[in-house]
């Protein structure tokens, strides 16, 4: 008897990343899987735990806290990787490479579990990644809704940082331009004492430095901003994707005054990295900034391979970032 069964109809994919089906349905081909958090890391000592920030939108959050608690901590936002529709605050990559960083900078460390493309096209992962920060600042007035007793204990506000990898420093990128807009000022009127961006994920409608001009419109960065934001306007030279565009905030308003930013030298998108840090240096912004370019290394390193000496240079560097 023959089979009933007949494939789902395709309606749109991003190789090699997904694929979404007519039916609504999405199949993710990359991506690691997700963990418990832990009442202790055994190879770090550091806590984690999972707490809701919003049900609607479904915002939530994995938090960290290192062992050593007999003082106040500095507190990083940090915004997960992965072309804005893979990855989560909850998978066993961004867990192990979060309690090595909380360990090392003894940092309390609260890691955002935005929504994702396709299912919630951008600009959704932005606005989740702004709620979050207000939420998490909140708490610096003691004055919040689903209050976390983490933050409220051990977290000082006074030395608060953003920050995260690829998409996730797309990410505190924007929001550094909204703190520093002026336009919504944060609870508390807490500062962002500095911003980490590794490997930013930026594009345009140009190669810039030394990108190929061959190939530039299959660019993978230039069909993950299609997917992920199909309406986005002014396209791939959107100022989320392209800070430089005509028309886009002036990096000479970053709401930090300070950046850390790291570029691979295997990476498709080091020169991106590089391209901006030249910018805001040239931009009239009064904060301070410095590249650390990594050669030989691929793409988010760090992250898949944090035993190599690289990598824990790199994270002991990000530690230092933070005093």
């Amino acid at each position: 008897m023959a089979s009933t069964n007949t494939p789902k109809e395709i309606d749109r994919e991003l190789p090699p990343l997904l694929r979404v089906y007519k039916d609504g349905t999405v199949e993710r081909f990359l991506g690691s899987s997700f963990v418990a958090s832990s009442p202790e890391d055994p190879e770090t000592g550091v806590s984690s735990k999972d707490i809701v920030i919003s049900q609607n939108p479904s915002i939530s959050a994995r938090l960290y806290l290192p062992k050593l608690r007999n003082q106040k901590l500095p507190i990083l936002v940090y915004y997960h990787g992965g072309a804005f529709c893979l990855e989560s605050a909850f998978s066993f990559l961004h867990q192990r490479y979060l309690n090595i960083v909380a360990s090392q900078a003894n940092v309390l460390v609260v890691s955002v579990e935005y929504r994702l493309a396709p299912e919630h096209p951008l600009p959704a992962a932005y606005e989740d990644g702004w709620d979050a920060l207000k939420w998490v600042i909140s708490h610096s007035t003691n004055n919040v809704e689903n209050s976390e007793p983490w933050l409220l204990n051990h977290g000082d506000f006074t030395r608060f940082y953003i920050g995260g990898d690829t998409s996730g420093a797309n990410i505190a990128h924007n929001i550094a331009l909204r703190v520093g807009s002026g336009v919504e000022t944060l609870p508390g009127d807490v500062k962002i004492a500095g911003t980490v961006l590794a490997f930013p994920l930026f594009w345009s409608s140009k190669p810039v430095l030394s990108e190929p001009v061959e190939g530039h419109e299959e660019s993978s960065a230039m069909q993950v901003w299609k997917f992920v934001y199909p309406d986005a306007p002014g396209g791939i030279d959107n100022p989320l994707i392209n800070p430089l565009a005509p028309g886009a905030p002036s990096l000479a308003t970053l709401g930090c005054p300070k950046m850390l930013i790291f570029v691979a030298g295997k990476d498709d998108l080091r020169d991106r990295g590089i391209w901006y840090y030249d910018a805001l240096k040239q931009s009239g912004w009064q904060g301070q900034v410095e590249l650390v370019h990594i050669e030989g290394e691929e793409h988010c390193f760090q992250i898949y391979h944090p035993e190599t000496h690289n990598s824990k240079n790199m994270i002991a560097r990000i530690a230092s970032f933070f005093v």
